[in-house]
């Protein structure tokens, strides 16, 4: 019959085998998997773009509240209306702008006749564009009205000049709604743009655009204070 101590001596031989045993269980494991971080926020980033410029009435107006709010756009520019405006168009340059080629004569069923038509429209604006403008590359088209519904033998013809079609996925509406004051036209743009990260959106700075104008420092702001970096298309 054994005795208290030999039966304590063989309970603690007992536990400091089965405490090695589990101490060696866990060095042989295979190592935890780092704690997943959290990914960071997608960078949000708002490309402003106007259609339909150069204008006397509009465009000096949005370059100096762009040139105030120290944010770069995209312009893209009918040729036919580059003659006698070419400080201006110097101007979007020189500020730091980015140029596009939108259209010579904005005459949708004249440009959108067949593929040779639309292609003599994009030189002859190119043409306007380099003028003025000898050393600027022009990589950016937008077509006139938005290229959304029309043929792919349009949409080739413009491939095949280099060009890359820029379209938009919000917009201010100001074309569409011409009597819309500047408190509509914001909270047109803050609804199309809701949920996107990367946001083109529509303005113009065509004749007679002056509630576009009026909205678009509100507009920097609000999308400012939401986190958006503004940037222009390359």
């Amino acid at each position: 019959m054994s005795t208290p101590i030999k039966r304590q001596t063989t309970c603690m031989k007992k536990f400091f085998a089965l405490a090695l045993a589990v101490t060696l269980g866990f060095l042989l494991l295979p190592p935890l998997p780092a704690r997943a971080q959290s990914a960071p926020n997608a960078e949000k980033s708002l490309y402003l773009t106007f259609d339909d410029g150069p204008t006397d009435s509009t465009t000096p107006h949005v370059l100096d509240v762009l040139k105030e709010e120290k944010v770069s756009a995209t312009v893209f520019l009918i040729g036919r209306q580059i003659n006698g405006r070419e400080e201006i168009v110097r101007r979007i340059a020189a500020e730091g702008h980015a140029i596009g080629v939108h259209t010579h004569s904005h005459e949708y069923k004249k440009i959108y006749a067949s593929p040779a038509a639309l292609l003599k429209d994009i030189a002859l604006c190119k043409k306007e564009i380099l003028r003025v403008l000898p050393n600027t590359q022009l990589t950016l088209y937008r077509f006139p009205g938005g290229g959304f519904t029309l043929s792919e033998s349009l949409r080739d013809a413009v491939k095949k000049t280099g060009l890359r079609a820029v379209e938009w996925n919000a917009s201010v509406e100001d074309a569409v709604d011409p009597a819309a004051n500047a408190e509509k036209l914001f909270q047109n743009a803050v609804q199309s743009a809701k949920g996107k990260n990367e946001v083109i959106l529509l303005l113009h700075d065509g004749v007679g655009y002056r509630a576009t104008v009026e909205c678009l420092p509100r507009l920097i702001g609000f999308f400012r204070q939401e986190g958006y970096v503004f940037r222009k298309l390359n």
